[in-house]
């Protein structure tokens, strides 16, 4: 809580409600442009953030490398949550962003999911025994977690064998939705796509072992055409709070930055 709300407690019904008014007046929007995975944590991380602050977060969901080539190409975002460390560097290393802004908000976890109750065992050896029609990925071009699907099934020594059975989606949303409707079988996903409230929302899933892959490192940076923008600097310090590290952990699977 912050202590303009604590604030507000101790007032009055309508002084409270004429400083709500007079927040809500200097509100701005920020334009935020978030990796698929982060979808629903950022749906909820933008209601509270007008709850508390009345700044309204403008949410864009795609694949990272998609949001890389759109920003470099001028496209009016203020704040960028990557699936990766890699393309928030970039942008650093471009001098495109808010010096000092960039940080890590989240560390992801693979998993490999299906629809179905019981078809993806607890050691994934289902990818083994080969008893699916299709494998769904996201594009290991832009997609973090595509790119630690390919590598996973690299170490497990199964990239050839499953090749010709991949579906590839554009993000990662769209690689969950092919599972979800059944288009594959299988597929890799984020864990936080497939949780509601901290338990596996349906069907049955893998946890894919952290040596399978280089780290899912998710970094978010403030670009430079939102430097004196309110809205766009209070959605990062709610991203970086106390509260909302415990929010992606226990709801949403996440790894996060002490």
């Amino acid at each position: 809580m912050t202590h303009f709300h604590r604030l507000l407690q101790g007032l009055g019904a309508a002084v409270a409600a004429s400083l709500l008014g007079l927040a809500s007046a200097h509100a701005e929007s920020v334009s935020v442009a978030v990796a698929a995975n982060f979808t629903e944590p950022a749906k909820a991380l933008a209601a509270q953030l007008k709850e508390t602050t009345g700044h309204e977060a403008l949410l864009s969901f795609g694949a990272t490398g998609a949001f890389y080539t759109q920003i470099t190409e001028g496209a009016p975002f203020d704040v960028f949550l990557a699936a990766d460390s890699e393309r928030p560097r970039l942008l650093e290393q471009e001098d495109r962003i808010v010096p000092g802004s960039r940080f890590t908000y989240a560390m992801g976890q693979l998993v490999l999911w299906s629809a179905k109750e019981g078809k993806v065992d607890e050691a994934g050896q289902v990818l083994e025994r080969g008893d699916f029609n299709k494998l769904a990925i996201a594009n290991p071009k832009l997609a973090p977690y595509g790119a630690a699907a390919v590598q996973t099934m690299k170490w497990l020594g199964l990239a050839k064998q499953l090749e010709p059975r991949l579906v590839t989606g554009a993000s990662i949303g769209q690689t969950l939705n092919f599972v979800a409707t059944g288009n594959a079988d299988i597929g890799f996903v984020a864990l936080s796509q497939v949780l509601v409230d901290g338990k596996l929302r349906g069907g049955s899933m893998w946890r894919v072992p952290a040596e399978a892959h280089a780290p899912i490192v998710q970094d978010a940076v403030i670009l430079k055409r939102a430097a004196d923008n309110p809205a766009a600097r209070a959605w990062v310090e709610l991203l970086q709070s106390a509260e909302t590290r415990a929010l992606l952990s226990n709801r949403y699977g996440y790894a996060t930055p002490d």
